[in-house]
Parts: C-alpha cells; sequence; structure tokens
C-alpha cells in the first residue's frame, strides 16, 4: 500500500538517545505525526557484536514498517552503521534515513582543525564510520574517542550527574583545550553535552548529526511528495521494555530542546 502524507514518521533508537534527533526533526516540522521506538530492553547496542545490532534494528523496523510509516529515521549512529544498508535493500520504496557523525561539519567548519569524534565502540569500528574517517582525513586532524558506559548513564536519566562527570573526566582530561571541535557520534551523548563541553573547555565546540538527519529527513518527505504541509502535530513514545519510566524520561529529555 502506497504511503500517504498522513502516515506516521518512524524514529529508531536502542534507547533514549534518539530523542535528541526526534526533537530535531518536531523542531523543523512539528506538523507531522511522529512514532518514536526505543529498544530499551537491549541497550545499549554499542558494545553488541555487529550481527546482533543488525538483527534487533530489523527486527524493529518490521514492526515499524507494518505499523504504516511513511518513513524511517534510524536515529542511532551505531544502528545505522550497522544495519542501513540491509534496511535499504529490504524496504527500497521507504524513505529511510540514517544518521552519521557530524564530521563534513566539523571540517567545514574548522579547516585543518584538531576534531574529537566521541562515539561507541561499535560504531568507531565499522566500515561505514572508517569510510566517512578517510573522506576527511586530509582535511582535519581525527582524534577518536570511545565513551563506553556514557550510554548508559543516559538511559537511567544521569546525562548530567556526578557519575557522568566521574566518567568523562579521565577520558577528556587529555584533550582540554586542545581541540576545535568534538563530534558527538552517539544520539545518547548530546544529553550529556554540559558535562562536556565544561570537561573539554571553552574553545571546543560540539556537534552532533541531528540537525542534518533532520533536514534530510524533511528534503525526502518533501522530493516524495509526503511532506505535510499543516497539522497540530502528534506523537507517540513506546520502547520495548515497555517502561512507563523510560517513556516518561524520553518526554522529559525532549522537553529539554523542544
Amino acid at each position: 500500500m502506497p504511503s500517504s502524507k498522513h502516515d506516521a514518521i518512524a524514529v529508531f533508537d536502542s534507547g533514549v538517545g534518539g530523542v535528541s534527533v526526534l526533537r530535531e526533526l518536531i523542531r523543523l516540522m512539528p506538523q507531522e505525526r511522529y512514532l518514536y521506538y526505543g529498544d530499551s530492553a537491549n541497550a545499549p547496542y554499542g558494545t553488541r557484536p555487529t550481527q546482533q545490532v543488525r538483527e534487533l534494528t530489523l527486527a524493529a523496523a518490521e514492526g515499524l514498517m507494518a505499523r504504516g510509516c511513511k518513513a524511517l529515521v534510524v536515529a542511532c549512529n551505531t544502528a545505522t552503521a550497522a544495519a542501513i544498508k540491509d534496511l535499504r535493500a529490504r524496504y527500497p520504496e521507504k524513505i529511510i534515513i540514517g544518521i552519521e557523525p557530524a564530521l563534513k561539519v566539523a571540517a567545514d567548519h574548522f579547516p585543518g582543525g584538531e576534531i574529537g569524534v566521541m562515539a561507541t565502540p561499535l560504531t568507531l569500528r565499522e566500515e561505514k564510520f572508517d569510510a566517512l574517517l578517510h573522506r576527511f582525513t586530509d582535511a582535519v586532524h581525527v582524534h577518536l574517542i570511545p565513551a563506553p558506559g556514557l550510554v548508559e548513564l543516559v538511559e537511567r536519566g544521569l546525562a548530567d550527574s556526578s557519575d557522568a562527570d566521574a566518567l568523562l573526566a579521565p577520558l577528556l582530561a587529555p584533550y582540554h583545550d586542545k581541540l576545535d571541535a568534538v563530534v558527538l557520534g552517539c544520539t545518547h551523548y548530546p544529553f550529556a553535552a554540559a558535562t562536556i563541553a565544561r570537561l573539554l573547555g571553552a574553545r571546543t565546540a560540539l556537534l552532533d548529526g541531528g540537525p542534518g538527519t533532520a533536514r534530510q529527513t524533511r528534503r525526502r518527505l518533501q522530493d516524495e511528495g509526503l511532506l505535510l504541509e499543516s497539522g497540530p502535530g502528534e506523537l507517540i513514545i513506546e520502547n520495548s521494555a515497555g517502561s512507563e519510566q523510560t517513556n516518561e524520561l524520553c518526554r522529559v529529555l525532549l522537553a529539554q530542546g523542544v
């Protein structure tokens, strides 16, 4: 059945992190209907084997597509790296948008600069990220900064806490006042931006892929004649754990940016 402009946009993440992308989508297209689905029962994805992440992502997408969504936004860097090619092959008639670290933005704004990329271990070791990295190695000097454990803190509502500070301080200390920008290569990480910015120092800009992903989604919907021109907007939030506490955390995080 062909998609209708009144169908919902599905937004998928391994947990609550994709809310950082959802808020950009709502900011740009408040008239649209959104179905946000976090795979909280299986979070985090960033330390799982690639094949397992691929299987989890495809299973979640199957459920969302069965509900008649007009587009799927994979608001998870790890899931995008592991499964975006498979998703596009499986649903060639659908709009499938993946997120990737905002390295191009960093290279455009800081040519020849010192750029950090914070991401999950899986994202940093994937072929998709390696290809992205090689596109910009001549333009900027990239420092890879894996941050295991941060996703779990965000999932527990502790993005801006003493626990986050204790986790991040030793990881970021070598880069204090030494980087022009840090790319937040996991959609959970923007929620810890205040702590990250303080530990890195005032000279370091923080960049993430959420705004670019929202703009790309809007372009694709417009090109396909599926952009809803007006409406009150609607949002449904669900998670695989069936946890109302997690759904409420999503709403709290969303309210911080919309």
